[in-house]
């Protein structure tokens, strides 16, 4: 075949290629035109698993995003004008403001968690009031929405059950779509029993925040190691004795410092312990702006992932199944885009999935997967709209969509 007729030939491949994969978008958008109760199961159609090149890929991520988003709509749009949230048997009523000018980039969101706990309704309402304007003189300096919850319950560990991981899932993809909010720019504080629940829900939906704090509260059996990549504030009085929470406080900072020393760059944390009760006289209120100083990498280099009891089966670019989870299960990986390769450095399950776009690696090149630097697997992935569809079923976050998910089967092989 001479030249001019190879390029013909190449030219012929290129708009074959196009034409086929636009199909793949053209059948994508009629599925998501289709009314509801009218759509196949997607995971039926031919079109989902065809191979995708980058740019079809970044194209169905924002088609599936804005399909998501519709969803939530239906679902949710009406409780958010009423400012109750509704989960199972469940009821959230939440109040928010908005502070400062809208950056280009979309607006921040502070979760804000009152105290209380194991005490009559009256008393937690109060504190759901009080936490509404807790801050006000602070946001008044500062950008973004500022949204206090009432908890659902009004138990000892209301802020640390496990539905109230599902309401704020819920909570930030609302204020995604009503207000505006970057993804990235996502906050949560708690103080007193908010703080009992943020030491526990900052490191199990780590994925999820730029940044948290906690006030006054005391961390039960909470773990610090999911937050290697989630900066984390503490404010405790020095002399805030009751449940021990000064010392568990020192002990905090102590054992984070030990993190952030063996793995420099990570685990970033700011402690304070001013003179004071439990009541810190807003001394606390300096956790506000230096939270904002943070936006969260979606897709770290590197992620440790351990277990609480409240279970979730997917954190950041890692998932696994749901019946193979154990508590304290942990789990940690990295990967290196100038080598285009993950490396799985710690799993206990026999399957885990790595999740991949194209901020993490080259997939129109081979992609090498290690356990402990053994190389298991090295070649082409594919990506696929199933796939896509999959990583934002639940989260719903444009940052989390991933066209290329393998599983990794005791350490030692993959599937596609």
């Amino acid at each position: 075949m001479n030249s001019k007729s190879t390029l013909k030939f190449i030219l012929f491949l290129s708009i074959l290629f196009s034409f086929n994969s636009n199909a793949q978008i053209k059948d994508l958008k009629e599925w998501i035109h289709t009314p509801d109760n009218e759509r196949s199961s997607i995971e039926e159609l031919p079109f989902s698993t065809k191979n995708l090149s980058k740019k079809e890929a970044n194209e169905a991520i924002q088609f599936l995003a804005r399909d998501k988003q519709n969803v939530m709509l239906k679902n949710y749009e009406d409780q958010w004008k009423a400012r109750e949230l509704k989960f199972e048997k469940f009821k959230m009523p939440f109040y928010y403001q908005t502070f400062g000018e809208q950056p280009s980039t979309g607006r921040s969101l502070i979760i804000s968690l009152h105290g209380g706990g194991g005490a009559p309704a009256s008393v937690n309402d109060q504190q759901y009031k009080n936490q509404q304007h807790l801050y006000d003189a602070t946001m008044k300096n500062l950008e973004g929405i500022y949204l206090a919850a009432r908890a659902p319950t009004d138990s000892w560990d209301l802020w640390h059950q496990s539905h109230i991981d599902n309401f704020l899932n819920i909570i930030i993809q609302m204020a995604v779509i009503k207000e505006n909010v970057n993804p990235n720019k996502v906050y949560i504080i708690g103080y007193s029993a908010g703080g009992d629940g943020l030491y526990q829900l900052a490191p199990r939906m780590a994925d999820r925040w730029a940044a948290t704090s906690m006030m006054a509260g005391h961390p039960g059996d909470a773990s610090a190691q999911n937050l290697r990549n989630t900066p984390f504030g503490i404010h405790v009085g020095s002399l805030d004795e009751a449940y021990n929470r000064n010392n568990l406080a020192k002990k905090w900072k102590t054992d984070l410092d030990k993190l952030e020393a063996e793995n420099p760059g990570y685990y970033k944390h700011d402690v304070h312990t001013p003179n004071t009760g439990h009541w810190m006289k807003l001394k606390d209120a300096i956790a506000l702006p230096w939270m904002q100083q943070f936006k969260r990498n979606p897709v770290p280099n590197k992620i440790t992932w351990q277990q609480d009891d409240r279970y979730h089966s997917s954190f950041s670019w890692l998932q696994t199944p749901k019946k193979l989870i154990k508590k304290l299960g942990k789990i940690e990986a990295v990967y290196n885009t100038k080598s285009n390769e993950i490396n799985i450095l710690d799993n206990y399950s026999s399957i885990i999935q790595l999740s991949m776009n194209d901020t993490m690696l080259n997939l129109n090149k081979p992609v090498t997967i290690k356990y402990q630097g053994e190389k298991i697997y090295k070649g082409k992935l594919k990506r696929s709209i199933l796939n896509i569809y999959n990583t934002l079923k639940d989260k719903g976050d444009i940052n989390l969509a991933f066209p290329t998910v393998i599983s990794v089967v005791n350490n030692q092989s993959i599937k596609e």
